[in-house]
């Protein structure tokens, strides 16, 4: 099986001097051909950190980030990105946001060819009759099925996705998954899934690694989702497997939580301010003597 993406002993810290913070460090890992992988962990833990080192947005402080074998030094239309936050152009339609994307992946598509091809992935995310709409008379579902579309239509050969569907509502939510995995069956790449959402990564992935809580976050162990596709989340929640790895990646999240909440609380002890009211000061005063301190 090839190897797509693989990170060898990576780090990465933001910052400078007394405010430096080591967000991940001694990353390994490896995607090989058509993998499905979701990395999934707590809020602030490095997981966006992590997929735009993949995506070329960010540079390792030390280590290597490999594509095929090589080092990736910047953006490629061979890795597309589903973002958060939908990234739209406001002011182009539905059709025109996939269309321009289209374009700068296949400058030389012929224009009866582009339509065609453009359409063709708005339908598959069901947003045919919204084509001719602009993102702001848009759902957020509808703009993030936008997004989908534009990243399937450049015709990547690995997909990565930074929580793509947590700014929704859990009905949308729910929909979209549901649609994601059929998308995802017929779309035979390589997909890495960040997610902070359990259920979501079992019912899409084919490994699951949990991100540990920063800083200093390393990649815990590889859970292997053993469970026939297609999947539904409806059904899997009656299935024993489905139950048992939940509870088994669950709680590995948990315990590193509680241990890193732990190693914080020993090592940077909270120390509160000693404070007494000001008493008989006139509300400006007590204004000027915040603002002063």
């Amino acid at each position: 099986m090839e190897k797509i993406i693989e990170l060898k002993n990576v780090s990465k810290s933001y910052g400078l001097g007394d405010d430096k913070v080591e967000v991940l460090t001694n990353i390994n890992l490896t995607i090989n051909s058509n993998e499905f992988i979701a990395i999934v962990g707590y809020t602030g833990s490095g997981k966006t950190t992590l997929v735009n080192l993949m995506s070329g947005l960010l540079m390792p402080d030390s280590g290597e980030v490999l594509y095929k074998g090589k080092p990736i030094t910047g953006t490629s239309k061979e890795r597309g990105i589903i973002f958060q936050n939908y990234s739209l152009l406001p002011w182009l339609t539905v059709y025109e946001n996939v269309l321009l994307a289209v374009k700068e992946a296949a400058p030389d598509m012929q224009k009866e060819e582009c339509k065609e091809h453009v359409m063709k992935y708005i339908t598959m995310v069901g947003l045919a009759p919204a084509a001719n709409k602009y993102p702001s008379e848009l759902s957020g579902g509808m703009r993030q099925r936008t997004s989908v579309a534009r990243a399937l239509a450049m015709q990547p050969e690995t997909i990565l996705m930074d929580e793509p569907l947590s700014a929704l509502d859990a009905l949308t939510r729910a929909t979209i998954q549901g649609e994601f995995a059929d998308i995802c069956e017929k779309e035979k790449k390589t997909f890495l899934l960040i997610t902070n959402d359990v259920d979501e990564a079992i019912l899409l992935a084919d490994k699951i690694i949990p991100l540990k809580p920063g800083p200093n976050a390393s990649l815990g162990p590889i859970f292997s989702v053993d469970i026939p596709k297609p999947r539904n989340l409806t059904t899997l929640n009656k299935t024993q497997d489905f139950l048992e790895l939940r509870k088994a990646i669950t709680n590995y999240l948990l315990d590193m939580g509680k241990e890193r909440s732990g190693q914080l609380n020993e090592s940077n002890p909270i120390v509160l301010p000693s404070a007494k009211p000001i008493r008989g000061a006139s509300f400006r005063d007590k204004i000027k003597y915040a603002f002063a301190k």
